[in-house]
């Protein structure tokens, strides 16, 4: 698809502003979750904030790796929820817990630093020939529907007791049509900011709907500015002198709990820059290469944790922004990283970022993850699924991904994505193999 700003191009400063904004928004709901739910099962008080900062530095971390070649945003990684748990259930204090989870961060990270260096030394052939088109397609597009269910939860979400059942239906609903009109019909910058416009117009019905309404319509819970906390707590500072707290043996359990995730994310590392490289028509497995972008967020999801607790990975959200707006100038995602680190230091702000509704994200995700499936089909429209061998290639990959096929050893999950990638390429390689012996 044609970008209006190419990866090298510089908007003006204003519009870079307002291009960084909407990044920020559509990346925000996941990073943030991440500790909240860490939080839902723990006693850990985690930071949302300092979540934020920690995504902020992660990225700018993956950009100067990748030389400023790849426009990819870093937030929270849901994949390690398990294992942030598991480090806190395994300690004896938080604050060893807070310990552990850097250190699985830092176990994680050097996973991507070793598989850089094979890569380095390899190439990436391998990888064009281990997921072409046929895998890496309906991959990509799995990433996108995987998400269809939380996408459609939170555009259907009301408030606890909402006597209209419809009533976050009608806000996201208003929150996707402005955003799907400003994209196509917009003229210059309302088409390159739709999520802005799009939010705003469901954050106003929101209101209206929490103003008019009473109680039973509280969208929108004003009451979150009486408690703003201005300085995020950052993981290093709640983990320092806690390593007489640990041993050998937790330790372990971390690398355990957080190693063989992090080959799990490789994958989906790997799907998340394919999909981009198609978008801006740009190979950036080959330019800045996988060895870098590996290192970028190995390194990156270290650096995010250190601050933040969670590990860093791509960004979906991120892609199908840049999809959506035509913008991947990698200035914007740049302007991206640093809001992110100021935002988590002005606490107004944060908290009005909070007070969005999930029914009007929602409506956002809506498209975000439709893009994301879409973007993934579009690699198949040279693929001839006339060919049964395709086609069930394709077929084991959607049905796997979509039916929610995952693998549990131990503490240790292997996601539905990386399933029917597994399966995926698999099947590929199987059928190939007999295809070929055939024709001998």
């Amino acid at each position: 698809m044609k970008m209006i700003y190419d990866v090298n191009d510089k908007p003006k400063f204003g519009q870079i502003l307002v291009f960084a904004l909407q990044q920020l928004l559509a990346i925000l709901a996941a990073t943030i979750a991440v500790p909240a739910i860490i939080n839902g099962s723990t006693e850990a008080g985690m930071s949302s904030s300092a979540a934020l900062f920690g995504a902020g530095v992660g990225t700018i971390v993956y950009l100067l790796f990748t030389q400023f070649k790849s426009p990819v945003f870093l937030g929270s990684s849901f994949a390690f929820i398990s294992s942030m748990i598991a480090a806190f259930a395994g300690a004896v204090s938080v604050s060893a817990g807070y310990l552990g989870i850097i250190l699985g961060a830092v176990f994680a990270g050097l996973v991507y630093v070793v598989l850089s260096l094979i890569v380095k030394a390899v190439g990436v052939a391998w990888i064009n020939n281990l997921m072409p088109a046929v895998v890496i397609g309906p991959t990509v597009a799995i990433i996108g529907l995987s998400l269809a269910g939380n996408a459609v939860g939170d555009l259907t979400t009301n408030p606890v007791d909402c006597p209209f059942s419809y009533a976050g239906l009608i806000c996201g609903l208003v929150t996707l049509f402005v955003t799907m009109i400003c994209s196509v019909y917009g003229k210059k910058m309302a088409k390159m900011i739709p999520f802005i416009i799009g939010i705003a117009a469901g954050y106003i019905v929101a209101v209206l709907f929490t103003v008019i309404g009473g109680e039973g319509f509280k969208f929108v819970d004003f009451s979150s500015f009486n408690d703003m906390k201005w300085i995020p707590d950052f993981t290093f500072t709640t983990a320092l002198g806690a390593f007489g707290e640990i041993d050998g043996a937790y330790v372990g359990t971390i690398a355990v709990a957080y190693i063989p995730v992090a080959f799990v994310v490789f994958a989906e590392h790997i799907a998340d820059h394919k999909n981009l490289s198609s978008i801006i028509e740009k190979d950036l497995l080959e330019d800045p290469g996988l060895n870098r972008t590996l290192l970028g967020d190995g390194v990156g999801s270290m650096v995010g944790a250190f601050f933040g607790g969670c590990p860093n990975t791509t960004y979906g959200e991120s892609i199908g922004c840049v999809a959506i707006s035509g913008n991947a100038s990698v200035i914007t995602i740049f302007a991206t990283a640093i809001l992110a680190i100021v935002a988590s230091f002005f606490a107004p702000l944060v908290t009005f970022l909070a007070t969005i509704p999930s029914c009007v994200m929602g409506g956002v995700c809506v498209a975000l993850y439709g893009f994301i499936a879409v973007s993934g089909l579009k690699m198949l429209q040279k693929v001839d699924l006339n060919d049964n061998r395709n086609l069930f290639v394709v077929s084991v990959i959607l049905i796997a991904g979509i039916g929610g096929l995952s693998l549990t050893f131990g503490k240790v999950t292997v996601t539905e994505i990386a399933t029917a990638l597994i399966l995926g390429i698999i099947t590929n390689k199987v059928l190939g193999a007999k295809k070929e012996s055939s024709n001998n």
